[in-house]
């Protein structure tokens, strides 16, 4: 019996290996649009300083990135005055790579650049420098929560606004660039309270998020949220972003222009920027110490429900965490810090 001839197989070809530039701008579009900002900028900084050192920056070699970790651990920053903390040269690093892959060009090895990042992170510490330390937005749970709604005048339509925004991003455990991207639309109130379709930046899908009532009033959510909808009704407006821009004189501000042109959303949507801004003047308003930023309504949340008992699984799909998130496990061990402490009973 005679065998069968083997069958032949095609072979790749170059083309088989070959991103195009279209391919590439669609896998960067996968990045968050503030990523990649911070990473355009890194990126620059990297091939400027290349160029000034006679270095190619594409590919890099490890020596190269080595060397170029060294003099952001050493040379000041001209936004600061000093040497970039270690979390921004992790960025930096990032960055690198990131441009690397997106070029289909393989990355290079970091293992002494990070050895030289170690021992400065290390020296950070050890001189008690505030750098060596994460920069962490403070917690908005409920008391601190109830202090920065104390002070909004919530008769004005911008005070109806920010107590909106102040609520629904705290009870949806949502980031600024979530929040200001809701429109009236996606917020819909039942006999309950609200079903809000929030898109989840990090894990790339909308969820269906059920915000019930409050049971007092001036802290409720699904309160604020329909008295800033009937507000916005009675000036105009009932379809488009929930979160505007307000005026100096209390009215939904006009597009930007410039040179004739409109700047922004020309519907007048926030920006997370400014979002977050919000969040921080209202927080000195009330008289509270600390960071304050867009993330402290989410982090609040997560430790809020933590300490209040609800489960690790119930907090992480609420929120729109991903599986197994560190930045999640890390807010809940802060929950856990006097509610669970293993000291307690000793």
């Amino acid at each position: 019996m005679t065998a069968a001839a083997p069958v032949a197989r095609p072979a790749h070809s170059a083309a088989d290996f070959t991103l195009s530039d279209a391919a590439r701008e669609a896998i960067l579009a996968g990045v968050p649009a503030s990523t990649r900002r911070a990473y355009a900028s890194d990126w620059s900084a990297f091939t400027a300083w290349c160029a000034r050192h006679g270095r190619l920056p594409l590919p890099a070699t490890a020596e190269t990135i080595t060397e170029y970790v060294t003099h952001l651990t050493a040379t000041p920053s001209a936004k600061t005055g000093r040497p970039l903390a270690p979390s921004s040269i992790e960025r930096a690093l990032a960055a690198v790579r990131t441009m690397h892959n997106g070029a289909d060009v393989a990355p290079p090895q970091t293992k002494a650049a990070r050895k030289v990042l170690s021992g400065y992170r290390e020296r950070l510490a050890l001189a008690k420098d505030p750098a060596a330390r994460p920069r962490k937005a403070d917690a908005a749970v409920p008391d601190a929560l109830r202090a920065m709604l104390a002070t909004l005048d919530r008769s004005a339509l911008a005070g109806k606004r920010d107590a909106a925004a102040l609520l629904l991003g705290y009870s949806c455990a949502a980031r600024v660039s979530e929040l200001v991207a809701l429109d009236i639309a996606d917020v819909r109130e039942t006999p309950e309270g609200l079903l809000v379709n929030i898109y989840r930046r990090k894990i790339k899908k909308f969820t269906e998020v059920a915000v019930p009532y409050g049971r007092v009033p001036a802290t409720c959510p699904v309160r604020a949220v329909r008295d800033l909808v009937a507000a916005m009704a009675e000036a105009g407006r009932t379809a488009g972003p929930l979160l505007v821009r307000i005026d100096r004189h209390g009215r939904i501000a006009p597009p930007m222009t410039r040179g004739g042109r409109t700047i922004g959303d020309p519907q007048g949507r926030m920006t997370a920027e400014a979002c977050g801004e919000i969040v921080g003047r209202i927080a000195s308003a009330a008289g509270l110490d600390g960071r304050w930023t867009g993330h402290s309504l989410r982090r609040g949340f997560a430790t809020a429900a933590r300490r209040n008992g609800a489960a690790l699984e119930r907090i992480g799909r609420h929120g729109g965490w991903a599986d197994g998130s560190t930045a999640l496990l890390g807010y809940l061990e802060e929950g856990d810090r006097w509610t669970d402490n293993p000291v307690t009973g000793l």
